[in-house]
């Protein structure tokens, strides 16, 4: 018969992975500015971007990380 999976908890040390994209995008003043641009965009637009591809591959990381 098949044992009971053990239940694990729903903490993991992995999760404090979502807290960097967090605190990336909390506070608005530190990438509220024109300069320095890049490719013509200016830095306000691209640092958004950075930080949705950021948080794609840190969620990944924690999703496979955490993968029962």
């Amino acid at each position: 018969m098949n044992q009971p999976s053990e239940r694990r908890s729903g903490w993991s040390w992995w999760y404090l992975l979502f807290l960097i994209q967090f605190i990336a995008v909390l506070w608005p003043p530190f990438y509220n500015k024109v300069e320095p641009s890049f490719i013509g965009m200016p830095f306000f637009y691209w640092y958004q971007l950075g930080c949705v591809i950021v948080a794609a591959i840190l969620t990944a990381i924690v999703y496979f990380a955490t993968d029962d």
